[in-house]
């Protein structure tokens, strides 16, 4: 009876011991390794809406790491939309020329909002030639976000 009693408090002690590991969160997290890419195609528009040169870089460089992850490799389709101040960005005399460029080179969609050149009184001349416009940076969001794509704001 005693050693009956001596290996249910041991199995008790085992499962305890188990399921208090499997709830570990810090255990959990040291094996996690980042979701899956479980879907065929992933879609995402950046939106450009400020002039900040430290945000310009920041959507560049969340792009390009984007199209780094592995996980999506082959899998992604991503358009970057300018508007309001973020047309600085798309300027000829700009410092993203080669950013951008780089962008496009690996498949990204680089739109500029047609709202704001009226607005602003912009010209086409006045920004990169390897452009593609959209009537209004706004509508092209709420069109995307409607057709399942996620909005990323830098």
């Amino acid at each position: 009876m005693k050693q009956k009693i001596i290996i249910a408090a041991f199995i008790l002690l085992a499962s305890i011991t188990m399921h208090a590991q499997a709830q570990d969160p810090v255990a959990k997290n040291k094996s996690y390794t980042g979701a899956r890419a479980t879907g065929n195609t992933y879609h995402v528009i950046y939106q450009l809406d400020s002039g900040s040169p430290e945000i310009i870089k920041k959507a560049i460089r969340n792009i390009k790491n984007l199209l780094n992850d592995p996980r999506l490799e082959g899998k992604l389709e991503v358009e970057l939309v300018a508007f309001s101040d973020g047309t600085e960005a798309f300027r000829k005399e700009s410092e993203y020329e080669q950013g951008i460029k780089d962008l496009l080179d690996q498949g990204v969609l680089i739109v500029q909002c047609m709202n704001t050149l009226k607005e602003r009184k912009i010209d086409k001349s006045e920004l990169y030639d390897f452009l593609a416009y959209t009537p209004s940076g706004n509508g092209e969001l709420v069109i995307r976000a409607a057709q399942g794509w996620a909005i990323v704001k830098p």
